[in-house]
This record gives C-alpha cells, structure tokens and sequence, in this order.
C-alpha cells in the first residue's frame, strides 16, 4: 500500500470528525436545514425560466425547470465546493499548525460536505424529474459513477485552490471573479447544439470548458433517463483523474511551508 493512502487511513478518524464538524456548522442554528441547500437553487431556476422561457422565449427544451434545475444542482457543488475549500486551510491554521496529519483532509472535508448536501438535493430533484418526465430507466445505474468522478474532479480542483490560496490570498476573489462568466458559459440553461451552429464554438462549449461534460453526463441520466455518450463518460473519468493528480501533485509540492504561511 502506498504510504500515503496509510496516513489518509490512519487519520480517517480525524477526517470524518471535520466532516461531521463541517456539517454541524452548516446546519447549526437552521430549522430546515438541508432544505435551504434546494431553495438557492429555486431561486435561480425561477429566474431564469422567467427570462429565457417567458420573457424571452427561447427556452426549447421539454419540461424546461426540470432542466434548469439539473445543471444548476451540479454547478452550485462544483463553485460552492471550490468557494469553500479557497480559505480551508487558512480557516484551520491554528491545527495545522499543532498537529501533524495529511493537510489534504481539510478541504478533502469541505468537497466531502458539500457532496452530502449535493446528493441529497439532486435525490429530491430526481424524485421530481423521474416522476414528471418518466425518466426512469437501466441508465440510473450510471449515475454513482458519474456522480463518483465529478466528487473527484471537483477534489482534484479543490486541493489546487486551496494550498494556492495559501500562499497567495489573491486566489480566492478570482475564483470567485471566475466563476461568474463560467457559470454562464456552462450548459446549465442551454444546451451547446441548441445555441450555435459554429463547430469551433460548441466544440468549446461542450469540451474545454470542463464542467460541461459533468453537466451533461447527470443531466442525460436524471432528465433525459439515457446513457451519457461514451465521449461524456470517458471524459468525466479522465478528467476525474488528471484533476486529482495534479491537484494532489501541487499540493504536496507546496504543503511544506504551510505551517509558517497560514
């Protein structure tokens, strides 16, 4: 066994502390709790449902809100995970500075929350999905591993965010700069061959942006009750792959001096 993957079991106790620690806070003090997670969501699918299918009338996809609601779920775990996990480390100095443990387990705990709050807003959604569009099909089966390789994509880009921030405290209002034009360059309430007839464009659209695949993998299985293209999946995996090993890379090379600059 890798010595690395021994320290992560050894201090699996202490990771699954911030976990529980994570969520207290999140939910501490609310009378609904999760529920809030599904109201931000609304919000946003009401407004944009206004604008592009009443106001504008360009919406052309059955069951419009449902299809608002799928890529808006995955987005806001994807940003909020990457939000949460910027000042992570920072948040935890006073630890890091005591202890020693695998400093990837504080925002390995931030994603792991967000991914709990994640699913348990997109089982309400697909509940909704399945039982007005009548999605429910063999291609649900895919759904763990579609959904196992955007957690690890989304961690591969949280643990790069979070040491980054570290050490440079510009990180964070970028990400958070970024992430607006890239949430509206995502196939959240359109899709790419719906927008543009420009190969250039939707190839763009659809592949280097890399949120795009992840979208469109979920929303094929829960909206569409299809199989994701095998282009979709093996995207999702490889980028799965790529992000938690260079994110990882860049964590242990920068990780050093993380007592001194938190």
């Amino acid at each position: 066994m890798p010595g690395w993957m021994a320290d992560y079991l050894r201090f699996r106790f202490l990771f699954e502390q911030m976990v529980r620690r994570e969520l207290r806070q999140k939910y501490q003090g609310s009378l609904l709790g999760v529920a809030w997670y599904v109201v931000n969501p609304l919000v946003l699918m009401g407004a944009y449902y206004l604008m592009f299918g009443i106001v504008f009338d360009v919406a052309s996809e059955d069951d419009y809100p449902l299809f608002l609601m799928v890529g808006l779920v995955v987005w806001m775990f994807f940003s909020q995970s990457l939000l949460g996990a910027a000042p992570s480390l920072l948040d935890q100095g006073s630890l890091i500075r005591k202890a020693r443990f695998p400093r990837e387990t504080i925002p390995a705990a931030v994603v792991s929350v967000q991914m709990v709050t994640f699913c348990a807003v997109l089982a309400l959604v697909a509940i909704v999905t399945l039982a007005f569009r009548g999605t429910a099909s063999p291609a649900l089966l895919l759904l763990p591993l579609v959904l196992a390789a955007t957690y690890v994509f989304t961690l591969g880009c949280a643990l790069a965010v979070s040491v980054l921030h570290a050490y440079f405290r510009d990180v964070a209002p970028i990400l958070s700069a970024v992430l607006l034009p890239w949430f509206f360059l995502s196939p959240i309430f359109f899709r790419p061959d719906r927008i543009t007839d420009e190969p250039a464009a939707r190839f763009v659209l659809e592949w280097v942006n890399p949120v795009s695949p992840f979208i469109e993998g979920v929303r094929a299985i829960v909206y569409a009750g299809d199989v994701p293209s095998l282009a979709t999946l093996a995207y999702v995996m490889v980028a799965a792959a790529v992000a938690v090993t260079v994110g990882r890379a860049l964590f242990v090379r920068l990780q050093g001096e993380l007592a001194v600059v938190v």
